[in-house]
């Protein structure tokens, strides 16, 4: 075993306090990473808060971690003491089903191992459930470790292990890039990333934000167009416009509308996880052989694929590094939609 500083939460309404974690013994595919930044997800938050359901306290939330290796089992081969890395969403999966073994280990059909809040044998994790990123260091099986290439800062990496793969396999597996019209459906932080891999892959963009006070911000990525859904008339110069379009908000939205601004055989894609069920009319799919559909994140070797993609075009997240004596205010000011537009944990702070 090996003891490692976290910050975690004790109970739904609580605040964060740092403590000290049981992180176990290398295996032979272990890899042991000293965690050099921790990006904040609104799922650590829904999770921290209980507002899922199902929480196990005290619980170290952190799923976008970003570091350095600091040791490696002695069957592993696919890292080394020194190098970058990078772990998402996910520490496991069975290996075994359709999907783990087409490389979509986040649709693992007996379900993933995810970084944290997930039951596991005491010897996985002392205590019986993972533990995540918001500590100084983590221990991983090698085959869920990514590499971050040289070029791509790890404060702007981190977030990329969860919000860039979010955007980065939709956008692939509906084939996004040169003579597609892509919309986003609010730039946050998940939207602002996907408006620069969207861009970058060629796709002319367009933001679809309740207001228009990002709209410098949104052709700064890359996006071509920005419209506010606040305007009834966007809804009308925009029909049967796109070929995609990723909703990235978790609000209920009139889905409907935004069905119809899809072409012929258009996607929209749920990415957000809104509370209540979409309303979506039949007619509307069946009149123009629209789709809707849902995505994600992104399987292991498709998160290296992004991360490979943003190095070379230059794509990290816009961030505000915090302390981890931060980590409460932060939480609120995401709920709030207060902050541009993703913040990083500094572990060096823990």
């Amino acid at each position: 075993m090996s003891t490692a500083a976290a910050y975690a939460v004790s109970a739904p309404d609580g605040s964060f306090e740092k403590l000290a974690i049981e992180r176990r013994e290398l295996g032979p595919h272990d890899v042991l990473i000293d965690v050099k930044f921790a990006g904040i997800c609104h799922s650590d938050i829904h999770t921290a808060r209980d507002e899922w359901g199902g929480t196990s306290y005290p619980c170290v939330p952190g799923h976008e971690i970003a570091g350095l290796v600091a040791a490696v089992g002695s069957a592993v081969t696919k890292h080394q003491v020194g190098d970058r890395v990078g772990v998402g969403c996910m520490v496991d999966s069975c290996g075994k089903c359709e999907a783990c073994m087409a490389g979509d280990e986040n649709y693992c059909v007996p379900g993933s191992t995810m970084t944290y809040n997930t039951r596991v044998s005491e010897e996985l994790q002392p205590g019986g459930y993972t533990l995540g990123g918001y500590s100084t260091q983590i221990v991983v099986t090698e085959n869920f470790v990514v590499s971050i290439p040289e070029g791509i800062g790890l404060d702007v990496a981190a977030p990329l292990l969860c919000a860039g793969v979010t955007l980065f396999s939709p956008l692939r597996h509906w084939n996004a890039g040169p003579g597609k019209r892509v919309a986003i459906i609010g730039m946050g932080g998940l939207g602002h990333i996907g408006v620069k891999i969207a861009a970058a892959m060629g796709a002319e963009v367009t933001v679809l934000s309740h207001s228009l006070s990002k709209q410098a911000d949104g052709e700064k990525f890359g996006a071509k167009h920005y419209y506010a859904t606040s305007e009834r008339q966007t809804f009308k110069d925009l029909r049967s416009h796109f070929d995609l379009i990723l909703n990235t908000v978790s609000a209920d939205l009139p889905i409907d509308n935004y069905l119809k601004l899809l072409r012929l055989n258009g996607t929209l894609v749920i990415l957000g996880l809104p509370e209540n069920p979409l309303a979506a009319k039949p007619f509307t799919l069946a009149g123009y052989r629209r789709s809707l559909s849902g995505s994600m994140i992104g399987g292991i070797a498709e998160t290296q694929e992004m991360l490979n993609f943003c190095a070379e075009h230059g794509i990290g997240a816009e961030i505000e590094v915090i302390s981890a004596d931060q980590i409460d205010a932060a939480y609120d000011r995401v709920v709030a939609s207060d902050v541009r537009y993703r913040f990083v944990i500094d572990a060096a702070t823990m």
